[in-house]
């Protein structure tokens, strides 16, 4: 995703939520909330399945967990937006700094947590 789409994409969910005088729900806080409810929302879809069951999802489960991800996505996006946070920016910054902590030749294969490899 390129960033001109994801600042007009802000751009586009800041005027949605102002010609709905919705501004004054969007409180960071409030935001922050509204995407954890979201991301639950989310993991109620896959709660009891297997995880063969989760990679292969009927078209019309899938639309819907779609629609969850773009739930999650929305207010992630505005929430960077309330806060003046350059989403792109950072995300680029965190990659990078999880290819530090996520050395490829060392962590190939494996669920660990970055502190729990050696560090030379």
């Amino acid at each position: 995703m390129s960033e001109p789409y994801l600042s007009d994409l802000q751009t586009r969910l800041r005027q949605f939520a102002q010609d709905r005088d919705w501004e004054q729900f969007h409180a960071p806080k409030n935001l922050a909330m509204a995407l954890a409810v979201e991301a639950g929302e989310l993991m109620e879809h896959f709660q009891w399945l297997s995880e063969a069951q989760s990679e292969q999802l009927a078209p019309d489960k899938l639309k819907t967990v779609g629609f969850e991800v773009a739930d999650v996505f929305i207010f992630t996006v505005r929430l960077a937006d309330r806060m003046g946070i350059d989403l792109a920016d950072l995300v680029e910054q965190k990659i990078k700094l999880n290819e530090q902590k996520y050395p490829a030749d060392k962590v190939r294969g494996s669920a660990k947590k970055y502190t729990e490899y050696a560090t030379d």
